[in-house]
């Protein structure tokens, strides 16, 4: 096998031919080492080597298949997890995170970890310990984050699929600047641990990137259920979510929405790409409807989810020097910054955020009792160039001397923070609801823009709606087929 014929099978495919006996393990890790060692010095996706190799007998429905895990949450035993942090980089964790031995189990052959930003807190991939991640489908911008390694890889063709988790966006926006499939699993149906029971109260959730919906499918099956430390049950469908795919999805209600009050006039492409995608799903018969207004409280959405944001990267940051001994000159100054704000927020302002999380469930429950999913652009713009959202130099010097004098904290009062906040989620405003009502979500490379850069399309479904989603993304799939789209890098 050449990597031309190995880039035209997703991980499903490969590990039948592994199965069948048409090619052995150690010749896909081989190419996949091969593409690596000729794209990754372009895209810097990959940042560690993990030792090893596959066993041929190794069994499970992916035995053989060539695999990336991210470099955040998704620890390997006995090598760092740097989270993107120079603090970590040579901390090395004791066991494996549950989703890694379950990867393990299903005889994933992983071979590297890939870039991350600093404890995944950007919607780029732009870490000094590493170094910026770039988009295969034009090196000057952004792949997304914070699995923006991860969607690199996928897209360059160095992996089918890889290990990507998602906070507040971190699977679906470089799923969607990378063309590719993301999905975000509910809350629960994914395991966290073993290390924590679930992260930022059960927003952040674990899963993949990948080129095909029946690989994103498949991969759910491996990863779904809980663990003896979790912290509850997940419902887990009887049927496998690789068994939805092909299913018909049934005539759908499906709510439109592209403004949004932290971007009220979104980029045309990002409209362009909604048009397209419900002309699909009507030609499809569905019915489609633009809504006049936003189901949600989107601008307060938005405030709590960053105050909750700033609150944990300070914990993170002081978790990590804990861990490492590290003192604040290991840590990035944006990282300084929102830990400064986070400090500076009462604990009764946090838990208030928090508590405001089922408000915003209540009104998105309502939604969905007149519509089975929402529809809105991943995006709000195409892939931002590289270094786009870095302080002017100005500001990074007032904000050295605030860090350096401990009273960063005043930053919460000035246009900093507002500037940060514009810059970083302006462009990304759709992705924040799923995670704080704990609902799936999908994105998918459903449009390319006038420059041949991808922009996704993003669908929210309620409770339990996984499975409703691989169906219609399968549907759309073979509707608006992409996988046989191939990154110029």
């Amino acid at each position: 096998m050449n990597f031309e014929e190995y880039r035209t099978h997703d991980a499903v495919g490969l590990a039948k031919l592994v199965a069948d006996k048409q090619v052995t393990a150690a010749e896909l890790l081989d190419l996949a080492k091969q593409r690596a060692a000729a794209v990754n010095p372009r895209i810097n996706a990959i940042v560690r080597d993990v030792p090893g190799s596959p066993s041929p007998d190794s069994g499970g429905p992916f035995a053989g298949v060539p695999f990336l895990i991210k470099d955040l949450a998704q620890d390997y035993a006995g090598l760092p997890t740097s989270a993107g942090s120079r603090a970590l980089m040579s901390t090395p964790v004791a066991e494996h995170a549950t989703v890694v031995q379950r990867w393990l189990e299903a005889g994933l052959a992983i071979f590297g970890k890939t870039n991350t930003p600093e404890f995944g807190a950007k919607g780029i991939t732009e870490p000094d310990a590493w170094g910026p991640a770039r988009n295969p489908w034009d090196l000057s911008r952004t792949p997304g984050g914070s699995s923006g390694g991860s969607a690199a890889a996928v897209a360059a063709g160095i992996v089918p699929c890889a290990g990507a988790n998602d906070g507040g966006g971190s699977i679906r926006i470089p799923a969607a600047c990378c063309g590719l499939v993301g999905l975000k699993p509910g809350r629960g149906l994914t395991p966290s641990g073993p290390a924590v029971g679930e992260s930022m109260h059960g927003a952040a959730v674990q899963g993949v990137v990948s080129r095909t919906v029946r690989d994103t499918a498949a991969m759910l099956d491996v990863l779904k259920g809980g663990e003896a430390c979790g912290p509850y049950v997940p419902a887990v469908p009887t049927d496998s979510f690789m068994s939805c795919v092909g299913q018909e999805p049934g005539t759908l209600r499906i709510g439109v929405r592209v403004p949004s009050a932290i971007n009220p006039t979104p980029h045309p492409e990002a409209r362009a790409a909604v048009e397209r995608t419900v002309q699909a799903l009507t030609d499809l018969g569905h019915h489609v409807e633009e809504l006049p207004v936003a189901p949600f409280d989107d601008a307060a959405l938005a405030r709590d989810f960053l105050l909750t944001w700033f609150v944990y990267t300070a914990w993170e940051l002081d978790d990590a020097k804990r861990v490492s001994g590290a003192g604040d000159d290991a840590f990035e100054r944006d990282t300084l910054i929102l830990a400064a704000i986070g400090r500076a927020t009462s604990s009764v302002d946090y838990i208030d955020a928090v508590q405001r999380r089922h408000e915003h469930t209540r009104r998105l429950t309502t939604f969905f009792e007149s519509y089975d999913l929402l529809l809105t652009p991943t995006l709000a713009t195409p892939p931002p160039r590289i270094g786009e959202f870095d302080l002017p130099a100005a500001l990074q010097r007032a904000s050295d001397v605030l860090i350096k004098t401990r009273t960063a904290r005043l930053l919460r009062h000035t246009n900093i923070v507002d500037d940060m906040v514009d810059k970083n989620l302006s462009w990304v405003p759709y992705t924040q609801l799923a995670n704080l009502t704990g609902r799936p979500a999908i994105s998918l490379p459903l449009h390319w823009t006038a420059d041949g850069l991808p922009l996704g399309v993003q669908f929210v479904a309620p409770l339990a709606g996984e499975a409703l989603l691989i169906r219609l993304a399968a549907q759309l799939e073979q509707a608006l087929p992409w996988a046989d789209r191939v990154a110029p890098v």
